[in-house]
């Protein structure tokens, strides 16, 4: 039965993708820098902010934003500087104009 449960936790966590994410106040807490831009061409990732935590996608730019870090699969500080960013995130009023524009950055949010 110990080794079922292992067994349970692994493949969730290899399945999980960070879409319920939380922004961190200090950038030492934080696992990602992340800038929003002002432009969806200037964009490496269109996110979707949904007020349901249900509504989260598989790597898909939907994102929850939780209250506490300890909800969280992805810890995130907000730069005001896209040139000491991570990721530059675009946000849409619509789930689905949401997706990656630079899929070469996707592992990031993994």
């Amino acid at each position: 039965m110990k080794y079922i449960s292992i067994l349970i936790l692994i493949i969730f966590c290899l399945n999980a993708n960070a879409q319920i994410v939380y922004n961190s106040k200090f950038n030492k807490d934080a696992q990602l820098k992340v800038a929003v831009v002002k432009f969806a061409s200037d964009a490496d990732l269109i996110v979707y902010q949904t007020k349901y935590k249900s509504e989260v996608g598989k790597n898909n730019g939907i994102w929850y934003f939780t209250q506490f870090g300890s909800d969280a699969q992805k810890k995130i500080f907000i730069t005001p500087f896209s040139s000491d960013a991570d990721l530059k995130i675009f946000y849409t009023k619509f789930s689905s104009k949401a997706g990656w524009q630079n899929k070469a950055k996707m592992k990031l949010m993994e």
